[in-house]
């Protein structure tokens, strides 16, 4: 590019036709609803009152606004600190991809591309809606291998793609250099627009559904009584208000901390550039499809003739917006040397333009978080506390769907998809601190771009919590991961082994810790295996009388009016009957329950238990996580070793299965040892107050393979808010006759009259190589008869199988009206099945049962019976 010569102007008044709006236009619009026109010489004054308040007018704001008006809110109020869209909406790149790994995030983009197709028709305000399509780039079969399992994900979804060669790319764009391509990935429906355009365009559809908009207002706090937003306070004077909505972007994380009770945003801003070019000699038009070269980290999009490329570099600069307003945050100096490296790699994929001259170097804020997912839904801590942002440089991509989903969870209770990977309450407070965003995110950015293979861990922010033993068992080999801000023990490296080369392995094949897990499988299957399972989240539950027990039995569709001592496992689900927690209760005493539930659910489990706890009762609710170290000794010889420890017979007949009680091991007073193991192995489940059986340590990728071919569901992954007991085949932990209307009772009522319409199934394939084929991993299409009937959720290598277990839930396929909608046992076994694995099918058997049982009643009637007749069965 010639010699970086930029012109001296602005941005070019036609990027941004809807940056400074038509003042006439809006207050013939708009009317008394709030925006002044130049000539005023006094801002419309703020209503003392409100239902709703929305802080931030960029496109999410805007969006969430536009959805509550929608669905009939009245009294909403949308308050932007400086002009509307003025912030990183006024600078957006513009581009509507729907390639996104996630499938919640996925659906958020097709939604949001739809909305912005009709907005014009809608509002008559031109959007600048170019479906133009996207090409994602591979420069190496590991990209593409990544690419093609997209795809499948993107088919899942009804999101039409293709997977095409280097030669058709060339066909569909004619700047892109295709000499180092193995292949791509082709979205036809992704689009580019005019990001200020569309927000003023939703602006205009929610002001005349009656939304009150006002510039110029900057919220100072908002105000909290008794857990419960009241109103907000503005350097215009006060609103009271029954809702709040952050949608401040950048800001969010201190506009949380400014509520009277502080509210965790955890988003980091980051610098984020892109280059525009003076229009070409031959210009390109503008249906030419969007570049997104993955390997090259940069992306790609015409611009008036010419074209807009901008990037996720490896080194990040971080933004501090303690303290500045928006206008100082805008006024971010070009950057040359910083973007070098993208420059490069956009003149490598398209040569040609080295001769194009460059109209200007654009740098703007954009929000991130530290697991690059958005964050939406309600706060923990403050009720009618709603947040909508940290885009991770998608918010134009999101902001329709985010705002949609959003705006269902206020007015219904939870929206109409499953979004637990984008909820707010998936972090916890260790994960909000500013000094832990600065790290992070400066790792996140590089990441939306970088080849991410199965079981990928992030590097930064790491040891925020570790159990009691993590040093002891470091020593040992333990090789770690993270779970919910927790460091887990994945395998334990034997000595002599590279641990280097194992830290370093990624691959969408055979990993190579792959004998390492098999060596501890076998041991917790033949010997005993000891597991630091201190992360699972762990509550204590008490009552003077016995309001804990009538709690429990409201919230948990199992019964939990048991006798002393015993464990029942049990989901507390919500009124459409899906899990909103999964987890084990031991009733310690009459009125004293402790809970234990995954990692990941501490927040939201608690949050789910305080919303139904009466404000003025007895009930005492105590987060004893960090209390106690929990061990979890599995394997057929657990019991000889804690008996040979404790002096005291741990035989069925004495310690019955989900059982518990406390006792002495060793020289340790006051365990609680539970019969239990979370896996179906034999064994123990120690919780340890913190103060010559060929024993080994395990990690969680043993524990994963040892559920998995046990056929149990784990929330989060396999279990959510819309799947039902009935669904996966858990009825027997519901007892609909226990004496109390739980939460759930009639919609499961219903199901179990009229059938399910999914199920949760195993499969086990049966024509995969596991040394050279491509791995299963999750989100895989599942086939019947040639039908797409749903996809997987997890999967395993089975070392008992020696056979990959995928699970995964089916419905029946749409195509034929006439067809069942109910999915029977009949309907299960008559079909043939395939697994998808990167566009590859894979014959697969379907059990309603797990196949390691039928295995294990085998292997005992012939020893050495093969694999090879066991399939024949």
């Amino acid at each position: 590019m010639r010699g970086c010569v930029r012109s001296s102007k602005a941005l070019a008044p036609a990027m941004f036709p809807r940056l400074l709006f038509d003042v006439h236009r809006w207050g013939s619009l708009l009317g008394r609803r709030g925006l002044a026109s130049a000539g005023e010489p006094q801002p419309t004054p703020l209503p003392s009152q409100a239902r709703v308040v929305i802080c931030g007018g960029g496109i999410v704001g805007s969006s969430v606004a536009y959805h509550l008006a929608k669905l009939g809110w009245k009294d909403v109020v949308l308050l932007e600190q400086g002009r509307l869209g003025a912030g990183t909406t006024r600078l957006c790149a513009g581009i509507v991809s729907t390639a996104k790994h996630i499938p919640i995030e996925s659906k958020m983009a097709d939604y949001s591309n739809t909305l912005y197709q009709q907005l014009e028709q809608e509002t008559g305000v031109k959007t600048g809606y170019v479906k133009t399509g996207s090409l994602c780039l591979a420069q190496n079969q590991d990209r593409f291998i990544s690419l093609k399992r997209l795809a499948s994900r993107l088919k899942v979804l009804g999101i039409p793609c293709d997977v095409i060669t280097p030669k058709q790319v060339a066909e569909l764009h004619p700047l892109v250099n295709i000499h180092d391509l193995v292949g791509a990935v082709h979205v036809p429906g992704d689009a580019v627009v005019s990001p200020p355009d569309v927000n003023h365009a939703l602006v205009v559809a929610a002001a005349k559904n009656g939304v009150q908009i006002h510039e110029h207002t900057s919220v100072n706090h908002v105000m909290v009584q008794k857990g419960h937003v009241t109103g907000v306070e503005t350097d215009r004077g006060t609103i009271d208000c029954d809702y709040f909505v952050n949608c401040a972007g950048q800001w969010a994380y201190e506009l949380g901390l400014s509520s009277e009770d502080p509210v965790s945003v955890p988003v980091h801003a980051c610098e984020h550039f892109y280059l525009l070019t003076k229009p070409l000699e031959q210009p390109l038009q503008p249906h030419a499809p969007v570049v997104m070269d993955l390997d090259g980290r940069i992306y790609v999009r015409a611009w008036q003739g010419g074209v807009l490329s901008g990037g996720f570099e490896k080194n990040p600069k971080p933004i501090f917006t303690e303290g500045r307003s928006q206008l100082e945050i805008q006024g971010m100096q070009e950057d040359w040397d910083h973007f070098e490296p993208m420059l490069s790699a956009l003149l490598r994929r398209m040569p040609s333009l080295d001769s194009c001259e460059i109209h200007q170097l654009i740098n703007w804020p954009e929000s991130f978080t530290p697991d690059m997912r958005c964050i939406m839904g309600e706060t923990q801590t403050v009720h009618g506390y709603f947040v909508l942002g940290g885009m991770n440089s998608s918010g134009l991509s999101f902001a329709g769907g985010g705002g949609r989903y959003l705006a269902e969870w206020m007015t219904y209770g939870y929206p109409s998809e499953n979004v637990w990977p984008l909820d707010v309450k998936r972090f916890g407070t260790l994960q909000s601190s500013r000094t832990f965003l600065r790290h992070r995110v400066m790792e996140v950015m590089p990441l939306l771009y970088e080849l991410k293979v199965p079981r990928w861990d992030f590097q930064t922010g790491r040891q925020l919590r570790t159990s009691p033993l993590y040093d002891r068992l470091d020593t040992q080999g333990a090789r770690w991961m993270e779970k919910h801000g927790f460091e887990r023990a994945k395998y334990f490296v034997p000595s002599g082994k590279d641990l280097l080369a194992l830290d370093q392995s990624k691959t969408f094949y055979k990993p190579d810790w792959f004998d390492i897990v098999g060596a501890e499988v076998k041991c917790c299957k033949e010997a005993v295996c000891v597991v630091d399972m201190s992360s699972f989240t762990k509550f204590e539950l008490s009552s003077s009388g016995d309001q804990a027990l009538e709690l429990l039995q409201r919230l948990c569709a199992n019964d939990l009016d048991v006798p002393v001592g015993h464990i029942v496992h049990t989901g507390m689900l919500n009124h459409r009957g899906g899990y909103e927690n999964d987890c084990s209760v031991v009733r310690l005493s009459k009125n004293r329950f402790f809970i234990i539930s995954p990692s990941d659910q501490q927040v939201h489990c608690w949050s789910w238990i305080k919303q139904h706890m009466p404000s003025d009762s007895q009930l005492l609710l105590e987060d004893v996580t960090w209390k106690y170290t929990a061990l979890n000794v599995i394997g057929p010889r657990a019991m000889d070793v804690l008996s040979e420890l404790s002096y005291v017979p741990l035989t069925p007949d004495h310690f019955p299965s989900l059982f518990c009680k406390e006792m002495s091991v060793g020289y340790a007073n006051g365990i609680r040892v539970m019969s239990m193991t979370h896996t179906g192995e034999p064994g123990f489940m120690l919780y340890i107050p913190i103060e010559k059986y060929g024993i080994r340590n395990s990690g969680y990728y043993a524990l994963r393979s040892l559920r998995i071919e046990k056929f149990f569901a784990f929330w989060g992954q396999d279990l959510d808010a819309f799947t039902t007991p009935l669904e996966c085949g858990r009825e027997f932990r519901v007892k609909f006759d226990k004496g109390t209307e739980f939460i759930g009772r009639e919609a499961l009522l219903q199901q179990r009259q009229v059938g399910v319409r999914r199920r949760f199934i195993m499969f086990l394939l049966e024509d995969h190589n596991t040394e050279l084929d491509l791995w299963p991993w999750w989100g895989e299409p599942i086939y019947r008869n040639e039908e797409l009937v749903g996809v997987t959720s997890s999967s395993a290598y089975s070392y008992t199988l020696e056979r990959h277990v995928c699970l995964g839930f089916v419905k029946p396929p749409q195509t034929d009206p006439g067809a069942p909608t109910v999915v029977t046992a009949d309907f299960i076994n008559r079909g043939e099945y395939e697994v998808e694995i990167g566009g590859h099918r894979y014959h697969a058997k379907a059990k309603l049962y797990p196949f390691s049982s039928l295995f294990a009643q085998q292997r005992r009637r012939k020893d050495d019976m093969e694999f090879s007749s066991f399939q024949g069965k």
